[in-house]
C-alpha cells in the first residue's frame, strides 16, 4: 500500500468483512462507497474490477465493452493474479501487474474503502487515488441508466 502511494491508514475491522454490505455495516457508510475488488478474466487473461457494492458487474455489458468474453475467476486464479484470496483482495500489492478497471459509480463518494489484502482490513481511499494507485482504468461496469454519472451524456 505504501509502495503504491496509497494516503489512507489500514483499519482492522472487529470480524471479517467479505461483503460490500458487511463492510459498509462494520464502518456505517452507504453500500456504494465500498470499492469491491472482484477478479475476473477476459478471455483467461486475469482483469481486477474495483466496483461499487452498490451493484454488482454486468459481466455481458463490461465483456462487450472490452471485446471479449468476461468470467468470474477462480478462487485459485484470484490466488495467482493477487496472491490473495476472495474476500479481501487488495486493489495493490499483487505479485505482478494486473489490468484494472475501476467502475466510474465510486467517483460520487468523497471516500471509499476498499479491501487491504485481509477480509478484515479496509482502507479509505478517494475514487481518484483509487484511479492512481492502481493504474486503473476508469469504466462503467452496468448499463448507465439515463442521468446517471456514467451516462453517455452525464461525462
Amino acid at each position: 500500500m505504501d509502495a503504491a502511494g496509497a494516503r489512507g491508514e489500514i483499519r482492522w475491522l472487529d470480524d471479517h468483512a467479505t461483503t460490500a454490505a458487511l463492510a459498509a455495516e462494520a464502518l456505517g457508510v452507504p453500500v456504494g462507497a465500498i470499492a469491491n475488488s472482484l477478479l475476473f478474466t477476459l478471455d483467461d487473461e486475469p482483469v481486477l474490477v474495483m466496483t461499487s457494492g452498490a451493484h454488482r458487474v454486468d459481466t455481458a455489458f463490461l465483456g462487450a465493452r472490452l471485446g471479449g468474453r468476461l468470467a468470474r475467476a477462480s478462487k485459485e486464479t484470484v490466488r495467482d493474479a493477487t496472491g490473495q484470496v476472495i474476500g479481501g483482495v487488495a486493489p495493490v500489492g499483487h505479485p505482478a501487474p494486473v489490468r484494472t478497471l475501476v467502475d466510474v459509480d465510486l467517483r460520487v463518494h468523497d471516500v471509499v474503502w476498499a479491501a487491504a489484502g485481509h477480509a478484515k482490513t479496509v482502507f479509505p481511499t478517494s475514487y481518484d487515488e483509487l484511479v492512481r494507485i492502481t493504474g486503473g482504468t476508469p469504466t462503467p461496469v452496468v448499463p448507465p441508466a439515463e442521468g446517471s454519472p456514467a451516462a453517455p451524456d452525464g461525462q
